[in-house]
């Protein structure tokens, strides 16, 4: 469910589709298996921390901001990416 807040002019979410959960359960379990090696680790521990953080708000029933969600799990599939840069040029 979405809810529009005029007094904020912000766009909330109050709970997830199963679609759009199932892929930030995945993005969270790839952003923990990034190696500590990587100079990406530091910023993926702290997008996943801020994914947890907002699915335990959704769980309580409480609102989210749709436009953070929406960024979090951009920059988690960022730091998904880059990683994967690092890696190959790695190999290479």
């Amino acid at each position: 469910m979405v809810v529009r807040s005029t007094r904020t002019g912000g766009t909330f979410v109050l709970n997830m589709d199963e679609k759009t959960l199932l892929l930030t359960r995945m993005l969270l379990a790839r952003l923990e298996r990034i190696s500590a090696d990587s100079v990406w680790a530091h910023r993926a521990s702290g997008v996943r921390g801020t994914l947890l953080r907002l699915l335990e708000k959704l769980e309580r029933g409480r609102l989210v901001q749709q436009s953070e969600l929406k960024r979090m799990l951009d920059l988690g599939f960022f730091i998904l990416e880059k990683t994967a840069e690092e890696l190959s040029s790695r190999d290479q």
